[in-house]
């Protein structure tokens, strides 16, 4: 399995450069207190908006903050975020979706699958802005809101990916072999349509580190002064003229993120692929 997966990461270099970027994402926020060259809360009232320069490499922001050092712990509040949202949406809809999915029946039609309508007729930040407000502001708050509104996207894949499983031999031959229901998810239905989950998972981070981005810009997600990309971002809104570094860094970084992740699900969507 590991050197198909290297050949054809081998074979697709945006592949490689999507681990890369990740890669490097994840080590810069295990080993921030590490790699970070300044304290993040550590003011400067010395070297206030400075730019660029040999002292500090990325500048300064309106309380003379080192803004690299803050990019790379901002990093943590943004994986963070990402990976526990869409682990806590996962973790519900995967299950719910598989038992729908299987068991069909009145439940399904119109209790779940109504509710799953119903939520995601609404846009995500929307919902996720209304959870965080009604709750109070914090990277909790915003990890749970974000992954309870992405719940239904894992419910209606998982359920779509179980309504075609469920029809194939092998699982009508378990059936006939008197395997309980539970044998059968779990032997025979969970590990067929765990790549299309998977894939899924990858593709909802990269948005969730989006949402939590605009939950902080709004001053709903991590509260100052604990560095994130989006409060970063609205600190820096209002020097875009005289200081707009404070602000470039963390869209690029965020840009940067978003797309090495969505490199990582491009390139598991094809290892995964069981055509190839």
């Amino acid at each position: 399995m590991m050197p198909r997966i290297f050949r054809k990461l081998l074979r697709k270099p945006l592949a490689l450069l999507g681990f890369v970027i990740v890669s490097a994402l994840v080590l810069a926020a295990i080993l921030a207190d590490t790699v970070a060259p300044y304290d993040p809360l550590k003011a400067d009232f010395g070297a206030i908006l400075q730019a660029p320069s040999s002292t500090y490499w990325l500048g300064t922001d309106e309380i003379g903050r080192d803004v690299l050092s803050r990019l790379i712990y901002g990093a943590r509040a943004s994986l963070q975020a990402g990976l526990i949202a869409v682990l806590l949406a996962a973790g519900i809809g995967v299950p719910v979706g598989l038992l729908s999915g299987y068991f069909r029946g009145f439940v399904d039609d119109y209790v779940i699958m109504r509710l799953t309508d119903a939520m995601m007729a609404f846009p995500v930040i929307v919902l996720a802005l209304a959870l965080t407000a009604a709750v109070g502001s914090s990277l909790t708050t915003a990890m749970v809101a974000i992954g309870i509104v992405y719940v239904p996207i894992f419910i209606r894949l998982a359920r779509a990916q179980t309504l075609s499983v469920r029809e194939t031999e092998y699982v009508e031959a378990a059936r006939a072999l008197g395997n309980t229901h539970l044998s059968i998810m779990a032997v025979h239905v969970l590990p067929n349509i765990m790549s299309a989950i998977v894939i899924q998972m990858s593709v909802s981070m990269a948005t969730a580190i989006l949402a939590e981005t605009a939950l902080s810009f709004l001053g709903l997600g991590v509260q100052p002064p604990t560095p994130s990309w989006g409060s970063m971002l609205r600190l820096g809104a209002g020097y875009l003229e005289t200081a707009p570094w404070v602000s470039f860094w963390p869209g690029l970084a965020i840009f940067v993120a978003v797309l090495g992740i969505n490199l990582v699900g491009d390139a598991l969507r094809d290892i995964l692929d069981p055509r190839d």
